[in-house]
C-alpha cells in the first residue's frame, strides 16, 4: 500500500511541475506581447548601419 502512496505523491509532484511550467509559459507569452507592441510616447526609431565604404 505504502507503493501506492508514493505513486499518487509523484503523479501530484508532476502535475504541480506541470502547472507551474504552465503558468511560467503563458507569463513568457504576455511579456512577449508587451516587448512587440511598441509604445505611443516613444517614436519608432530604427536603427540602419552605416553605408559602407567601398574601396577604391
Amino acid at each position: 500500500m505504502a507503493a501506492r502512496s508514493q505513486t499518487s505523491s509523484m503523479k501530484r509532484q508532476k502535475e504541480l511541475a506541470r502547472q507551474e511550467r504552465q503558468k511560467e509559459k503563458v507569463a513568457k507569452k504576455a511579456q512577449r506581447k508587451l516587448e512587440k507592441r511598441p509604445l505611443e510616447d516613444e517614436p519608432l526609431v530604427l536603427e540602419t548601419p552605416p553605408p559602407e565604404s567601398q574601396p577604391d
